[in-house]
């Protein structure tokens, strides 16, 4: 069975405006490089369809700060399907790891229509995961996160800095490949910005992106998206 290295990192989050995203970004185009895969406008649509059990756990574990908690997810590349990732996104403690693994589209139309045994007979450890997932704790799709993502990359500890635009949701539509119009999350100019690396984030850097620890948040776009289509009083918080 092929198993997944796991390589937990940090990971800072940031809202910042159109102001500061302009004045960061060009600063950042003098010392980093940008994401070989960003096109002719620098960056690439990114659309994730997120899991969730009955009891919505990933939502509730979020919302409650539990300090280890999981998310499944489904994510591809400016609404193609040359590439389809099914990925874990994990949460020790301040850090992350995230591990993913390829999907065909005929794969993801077996998922599409609740056939899972597929899964069970990859040898992926991660597939073998979300297989047991699906068919103990009932995982099902629950929202479609939509955004632009603008990346720019270093790399001496695998630093990664990003701005993430045009947050939408699908509400209630959880088709992957759907070409229905999405929803606006965030209200304009609000942008965010990520902040990722594997040891230390070198001051060189930080000084350059001139953000400091109390201008921090926990922010999630999968929480943000399922509060539009919220069932309970505590999806507020």
């Amino acid at each position: 069975m092929t198993k997944v290295k796991k390589n937990f990192r940090h990971e800072l989050k940031y809202y910042i405006n159109y102001f500061d995203y302009e004045i960061l970004r060009r600063k950042l185009e003098i010392i980093l490089s940008r994401d070989k895969f960003t096109g002719n406008q620098n960056d690439y649509h990114i659309r994730s369809l997120y899991y969730d059990d009955l009891t919505n756990t990933a939502l509730f574990e979020k919302q409650s700060g539990i300090l280890e908690r999981k998310k499944y997810r489904i994510r591809i590349y400016n609404l193609s399907d040359k590439v389809i990732k099914l990925e874990k996104k994990s949460r020790i403690g301040a850090f992350i790891n995230k591990t993913s693994v390829s999907l065909t589209r005929s794969e993801y139309d077996l998922l599409k229509n609740k056939e899972f045994s597929f899964l069970k007979n990859k040898n992926n450890s991660l597939c073998n995961e979300f297989y047991f997932d699906l068919v103990s704790s009932h995982y099902q799709p629950t929202v479609l996160v939509d955004y632009l993502r603008e990346p720019f990359v270093y790399d001496i500890n695998n630093i990664r800095i990003t701005f993430d635009k045009s947050l939408r949701t699908g509400l209630y539509n959880t088709e992957l490949f759907s070409k229905n119009s999405t929803t606006d999350v965030l209200e304009e100019p609000k942008l965010i910005m990520e902040v990722k690396f594997d040891h230390f984030l070198p001051d060189f850097i930080r000084n350059l992106i001139q953000i400091n620890a109390s201008q921090r948040y926990a922010i999630s776009k999968y929480v943000i998206c399922r509060k539009y289509t919220k069932n309970n009083s505590w999806e507020d918080n």
